[in-house]
């Protein structure tokens, strides 16, 4: 059961935020902030493969229920959904936002406003969706936050394409991390979001995650405080590998590692253009991935009903 505080203020406190934020902008410079390594200047107006530049995108900031019960609670996640991203899965479920750049270039102030107004409302936590490519932007806008007095976990609810360097700069400051981990096969990962290299990725930040925060630890009313959640969503014919993934979490991470074997894959962005990605997942499907997670020797399974099923 964890009741402490949130660890970046701490790391405020001891003056080493300002560190990581200045890191964090040299990056952007020639940028290597995710393992695309695009090397644009991010400060000058280049924007990557990423498509930003150095101030947030932010497409919606809100209360949210349809997250996991340890992030949810009773009174909601409260999510910030960051414009593009550094994956482009072609199936992608929030397409407009990652492909369509659906959203608004705002300021750090803004950024920190917003994590305000969600304390303000009541939510448990900060939950930043897709923040790999922003990781300098939520560096920037913490301060002004926690002057004005935020003192919520920090949730990293990210596609799992993060590099080990960037992760270490968020060493003392994140205290949830969410990573998909949507591949294990290199040639899936290229064929589906041009990354080859996922799931070496992939694994190396999960254990890199894990490190710094141990396993999902909650408090007395089974809120998540701190600790490592993963998602992995069910692929149509297997295509998600999802036996490997399970055994490299219960082997190589924790067989307490908190799971949520996502159920609710369904035809989206550009899915038609691959035979097995038009199809919806089966009930069946779902079943033997989870059944593929307690024989791995995970424990911790997500139990909520999904929001997508089909026979």
């Amino acid at each position: 059961m964890e009741t402490r505080e949130p660890v970046y203020l701490e790391t405020h406190r001891r003056g080493l935020l300002q560190a990581k934020i200045d890191a964090a902008s040299d990056i952007l410079s020639r940028c290597t902030l995710c393992p695309r390594n695009c090397l644009a200047d991010r400060h000058h107006g280049e924007l990557g493969r990423c498509r930003t530049g150095d101030r947030p995108v932010v497409s919606s900031y809100a209360p949210h229920f349809g997250e996991e019960d340890p992030l949810v609670g009773s009174q909601g996640s409260g999510t910030i959904f960051f414009t593009h991203c550094n994956l482009y899965c072609l199936f992608c479920q929030n397409y407009e936002i990652s492909h369509g750049g659906e959203g608004e270039e705002v300021s750090v102030e803004d950024l920190a406003a917003m994590m305000l107004y969600l304390q303000k409302r009541g939510c448990h936590n900060i939950n930043f969706v897709t923040p790999s490519h922003q990781v300098y932007q939520i560096l920037a806008a913490l301060p002004l936050a926690i002057k004005g007095g935020l003192h919520l976990p920090l949730v990293y609810n990210t596609g799992g394409y993060d590099a080990l360097g960037t992760l270490r700069l968020l060493d003392g400051v994140v205290d949830i991390y969410m990573p998909d981990f949507k591949f294990w096969d290199p040639q899936v990962a290229g064929d589906f979001c041009s990354a080859e290299d996922y799931p070496e990725i992939a694994r190396q930040a999960v254990k890199e995650m894990h490190r710094q925060v141990g396993d999902l630890s909650t408090d007395a009313n089974g809120v998540a405080r701190r600790g490592l959640l993963v998602r992995h969503l069910v692929l149509p014919d297997g295509l998600a590998g999802t036996r490997g993934v399970m055994e490299f979490l219960a082997r190589e991470i924790s067989p307490r590692t908190y799971v949520n074997v996502m159920g609710q894959y369904r035809p989206c962005g550009r899915a038609g253009e691959h035979p097995t990605l038009r199809k919806f997942l089966t009930v069946l499907e779902h079943e033997q991935a989870q059944q593929l997670a307690r024989e791995a020797g995970l424990t911790r399974l997500d139990r909520r009903e999904k929001l997508f099923r089909w026979l």
